[in-house]
């Protein structure tokens, strides 16, 4: 099993497809990696040399921002708006949606299960 970025990516899979499975890369993006260290199309992960291994870990090290360095961006990013108190920060604190979805139906993955109300009938 090969272990890129601190991720074991799946060995069975083909090498764009398992590359997915990183934080931070999609689809577009393992496919510029494939390219870079030229490895086919239609190779698998299992079928890797320990030499490719290598250069598709360092292109990604070398290149982008990937699993824990992304994640602690992404927080902070987070957090810095929380602290300003701005539209978008106060949205993430109160746990709503954030980018201008209706919450008078919907919103349950932000707002989680719904919560009974005492009284209220139809």
């Amino acid at each position: 099993m090969a272990r890129i970025a601190g991720v074991n990516i799946p060995t069975n899979k083909r090498v764009v497809v398992a590359l997915q499975y990183i934080h931070g890369i999609g689809a577009a993006k393992a496919r510029e990696i494939v390219d870079r260290v030229g490895v086919p199309d239609d190779r698998r992960v299992n079928q890797l040399t320990d030499q490719e291994v290598i250069q598709i870990r360092e292109v990604i090290d070398r290149d982008y921002v990937v699993e824990g360095d992304l994640r602690r961006d992404t927080s902070v990013n987070i957090k810095r708006l929380m602290d300003l108190a701005c539209y978008r920060g106060l949205r993430h604190r109160k746990g709503l949606p954030v980018r201008g979805q209706r919450t008078h139906t919907n919103a349950r993955t932000r707002k989680g299960p719904a919560k009974p109300i005492a009284g209220k009938k139809k």
